[in-house]
C-alpha cells in the first residue's frame, strides 16, 4: 500500500506555533490534504503526550478521526543543530523524556526542547530507546547540521552509521542533496515542519512510502528500505520557494552572490544587516559533484506549490486566509477528494463551479510554467503566474508535472 506521510510538525506547545495545533484539528486538516500518516511532533512534552495518550496513543501508530499518527519530536542540541526523532510507542517517549530531562531546562515547557548534548549524544539516546533519528532541515543556515558542520561525521561522530534519514528542508530538494557524496546511502525525508494546521502549511511537503500496513515497524522498514518497503516519492517545494535558498540580508533581504557576501564581510551594503549564507551556496561549498548523482534507491522528487497559493494567485488575493480563497480551496478538495488529487491528479474539466482563472492557474502549475523569485535571508520565494502572452520555460527539466499515480 502507498502511504503519504508528513513526519515533522509541532503542537501548540512549541514556540511560535498556532493554538490550533491540537490533535483533532491536525487530524481533520491532514485528511483534507490527502495525508495518511502524521508525525505528532513534541512527544516528549508532558502535557502534549498526555493529550496523545487520551486520544489513543499507546504501543504503536494510533488513529484520530481516520488520520494515523506516529510519535515524533524535534530537539535542539548544544550547537543549535536540530534533530528529528521518530519513536515506536508511548513508553519510549516517556523513557526519552527521562533521559533528556537532566540535560534540558525547558523540556517541560517547550515542545522542541533545547539540550546540552552533542549531536552524537542525541543520536545515542534516540537509538537506545529504539528510535529513528536524523538531522532536520539539514542545510538551513540557522539551526541545521550543515550550518555548523562540514560532514555527518563531524556532527554525529561514532553514531553516524546509526542515522536513519536526512530531512531536506524547504530550501533544498534531492537534486541539491545528491551533490554530496556522503549522503548517497541515506533516505531523504521531505516534511512540512508545520507550526500551523492551515491551508498552506500542513503537508506542504510530504513523503510517499510503500508499506504493507500502518505500523511503526512498517514505517521503519520503509525509511531503512528493508523487506521491499521503501520511499517511492518525495513531494515538496521548488527550492527557490524556501526562505533560505539564496544568500541574503536578514533585515532587508537584499540578495548577494557568495563572493559579494565575502567581500562585504557578511554585512549588508544597503542596511548593515547580517547576511546569511543561502542553501544553494552552502551546497555548492560541500558538493562532491558538478551535477547530482542520484543513487539507484533514490525516489523521484515532485515539486509543488500549495493549492491555496495557486488559488490566491489566480484570484488576486494578498493572502491565503481569506474567505474567498478558502471557499474555492474547499470546493476543489471536496470535488477531488483531497488537496493532493486536486492539485496533481484530477482532470481539470471535472471541476464544477470553480472560477476559470483557478483552473487555468492549476494548469500552469501542472505544466511547470510558474515564475519564482527566489527566497533568502528568511523571506520565502515569491511565486507568480505568467502574464498574458508571457513565454515561460518549464521549471522542471522534464517539462510538465507527472501525476502521483505515475510513481
Amino acid at each position: 500500500m502507498l502511504i503519504n506521510a508528513d513526519l515533522h510538525i509541532h503542537s501548540m506547545y512549541s514556540a511560535a506555533t498556532s493554538k490550533h495545533m491540537n490533535i483533532e484539528t491536525i487530524a481533520t486538516e491532514a485528511k483534507k490534504k490527502g495525508i495518511d500518516l502524521m508525525g505528532t511532533g513534541d512527544c516528549v512534552h508532558p502535557l502534549w503526550l498526555d493529550e496523545l495518550k487520551a486520544h489513543g496513543a499507546g504501543d504503536d501508530v494510533f488513529s484520530v478521526g481516520g488520520t494515523h499518527f506516529v510519535l515524533t519530536v524535534e530537539v535542539e542540541d548544544k550547537d543549535r543543530v536540530h534533530h528529528l526523532i521518530i519513536l515506536p510507542e508511548v513508553s519510549k517517549a516517556e523513557e526519552l523524556h527521562e533521559r533528556l530531562f537532566h540535560f534540558s531546562r525547558d523540556i517541560d515547557t517547550n515542545g522542541r526542547p533545547r539540550l546540552q548534548l552533542s549531536g552524537e549524544e542525541v543520536a545515542e539516546h534516540a537509538v537506545e530507546v529504539d528510535g529513528l533519528v536524523g538531522p532536520c532541515h539539514a542545510f538551513t543556515p540557522w539551526t541545521a547540521m550543515y550550518a555548523y558542520f562540514d560532514s555527518l561525521k563531524e556532527c554525529y561522530g561514532d553514531m553516524t552509521s546509526q542515522l536513519s534519514f536526512l530531512e531536506l528542508g524547504l530550501s533544498a530538494d534531492s537534486g541539491y542533496a545528491d551533490m554530496i557524496a556522503e549522503l548517497s546511502d541515506l533516505t531523504f525525508l521531505s516534511n512540512s515542519d508545520a507550526h500551523s494546521p492551515w491551508l498552506n502549511k500542513l503537508a506542504r511537503e510530504f513523503n510517499r512510502f510503500e508499506m504493507s500496513d500502518l505500523t511503526f515497524d512498517e514505517l521503519k522498514k520503509a525509511i531503512l528500505r528493508k523487506g521491499g518497503r521503501r520511499p517511492v516519492l518525495n513531494v515538496g517545494f521548488f527550492p527557490e520557494e524556501g526562505k533560505y535558498n539564496r544568500t541574503a540580508c536578514t533585515r532587508c533581504y537584499r540578495q548577494y552572490t557568495l563572493e559579494q557576501a565575502l567581500r562585504s564581510k557578511w554585512r549588508c551594503e544597503a542596511c548593515g544587516g547580517l547576511i546569511k549564507k543561502g542553501v544553494r551556496d552552502r551546497v555548492r561549498e560541500l558538493a562532491s559533484y558538478d551535477v547530482p548523482h542520484h543513487p539507484p534507491h533514490r525516489p523521484p522528487y515532485m515539486h509543488t506549490v500549495p493549492l491555496a497559493e495557486i488559488v490566491r494567485l489566480a484570484i488576486g488575493q494578498k493572502g491565503v486566509n481569506t474567505t474567498s480563497v478558502r471557499s474555492i480551496w474547499l470546493s476543489l478538495i471536496e470535488q477531488a477528494g483531497s488537496e493532493v488529487h486536486a492539485l496533481i491528479d484530477a482532470p481539470l474539466d471535472s471541476f464544477e463551479g470553480v472560477d476559470e482563472r483557478v483552473i487555468e492557474a492549476i494548469a500552469h502549475f501542472r505544466e511547470g510554467r510558474l515564475i519564482i523569485k527566489p527566497g533568502g535571508g528568511g523571506r520565502y520565494g515569491v511565486v507568480r503566474l505568467p502574464r498574458k502572452g508571457e513565454t515561460v520555460p518549464p521549471l522542471t527539466s522534464d517539462g510538465s508535472q507527472r501525476t502521483l499515480f505515475d510513481f
